[in-house]
């Protein structure tokens, strides 16, 4: 079997192409800052691991230096044993230019993204600045600021696949150092017992998402809910099939230029029950009909799985090229809310319930970012 084909990274190139900002509050790595690693590039040309730069250099990046050419990709020959257990496309791997070590600098947006690889893990350090631009924030139906962040993901170097769906809230984190977060905190609970979870893309709660189908958190962290079309411009590579990011299982995140790529879900046909319902968040206080609606994509649970409706798994992943990856779909659920590899710690962050099921059937969201308060007090955005 051929794997996706790996090409080498832009090793601390300098790019030029938006204006935003963003984060998460993980540790950053003690012996070199990201303000240290931007200042190297912006003055010497040079990233603190020797690579050389085009420093000050535009968007065009085709003739930076690809070192790690003779990069060993042992994981070629990894154990593949699930593939018969996943849909698969031959030939749509699309080429990359971040599955090596880089950094990127994009002065324009003040990103600056770091990626390193030690034996078998890779490490992402990262100031969740985005390298495009953003809508305004604070807004109506967000009240946060973007602002930089301090963060650190460790990653396998390559999935481990498990067999089974492990629902996870933050499933990673794209190739510019900000965040995937798909779910919400923002809830509706009736006192009959439902609770359904609000999802981000939908018309009926306004939570402040922009144009690239994000938002920011009350720390300042900028995240995706779904796809940015300008994630996909900036890391494109001109084929159809997009490398947008990293899953915390160590499996690639693509996305499809065309929309090559169709999600297995469906709308569920019974009708909503509730009674005594009420919304926190931005509709947070105020009572909301529910029994007897018909379910639209407003809440998490309107969505049900339906296998070989579409082309990509219940984690909207799919096998290509002999490796399995997941694809950033128009449609729910727009991005994983699943990992198929093994997850440290079994899952990151408490995740939602799974599509499909009763909304209430995981609890209510933990507390801390994203989730609902400990306090109980409705949250303020996720």
């Amino acid at each position: 079997m051929s794997p996706i084909r790996h090409l080498p990274v832009i090793v601390a190139a300098s790019l030029s192409i938006g204006l935003a900002a963003c984060g998460t509050d993980n540790d950053a790595a003690d012996d070199t800052t990201l303000d240290d690693t931007a200042a190297a590039v912006a003055d010497d040309g040079v990233a603190s691991d020797g690579v050389t730069s085009d420093a000050g250099v535009s968007d065009e990046h085709d003739d930076a230096d690809h070192s790690h050419d003779d990069a060993d990709h042992s994981h070629d020959d990894a154990d593949h044993s699930h593939e018969d257990e996943t849909a698969t496309v031959d030939g749509s791997g699309g080429e990359s230019d971040y599955l090596d070590e880089y950094t990127l600098v994009d002065d324009n947006f003040g990103t600056v993204t770091t990626v390193t690889i030690d034996g078998d893990t890779r490490l992402i350090e990262a100031n969740a600045l985005p390298n495009h631009e953003t809508g305004e924030f604070p807004n109506a139906g967000n009240p946060n600021a973007i602002s930089e962040q301090d963060s650190s993901f460790t990653y396998p170097l390559e999935g481990t696949w498990s067999g089974e769906p492990t629902e996870v809230r933050e499933i990673g984190v794209a190739v510019n150092g900000v965040k995937f977060e798909p779910g919400t905190a923002e809830t509706v609970t009736c006192e009959s017992g439902e609770l359904y979870r609000v999802e981000a893309l939908q018309d009926t709660y306004d939570l402040g998402l922009d144009f690239n189908n994000a938002h920011v958190q009350p720390d300042g962290e900028y995240h995706y809910h779904g796809l940015s079309e300008l994630l996909v411009e900036v890391a494109g590579s001109g084929d159809d099939l997009v490398h947008v990011g990293f899953a915390a299982d160590g499996y690639l995140i693509y996305a499809s230029v065309s929309g090559a790529y169709t999600s297995s879900y469906q709308l569920v046909d019974d009708a909503r029950t509730g009674t005594g319902c009420l919304a926190s968040g931005p509709a947070g206080g105020d009572t909301v009909d529910i029994d007897g609606t018909s379910p639209d994509g407003t809440y998490t649970s309107d969505w049900e799985y339906v296998e070989g409706s579409g082309d990509l798994d219940e984690c909207n992943g799919i096998e290509i090229d002999g490796e399995y990856a997941y694809v950033v779909t128009d449609e729910y659920p727009y991005i994983t809310r699943c990992l198929m590899g093994e997850v440290a710690g079994g899952g990151t962050g408490g995740g939602a319930p799974p599509a499909g099921a009763p909304d209430g059937a995981a609890g209510p969201p933990p507390g801390g970012r994203g989730g609902a308060p400990a306090d109980g007090a409705p949250p303020t955005n996720s």
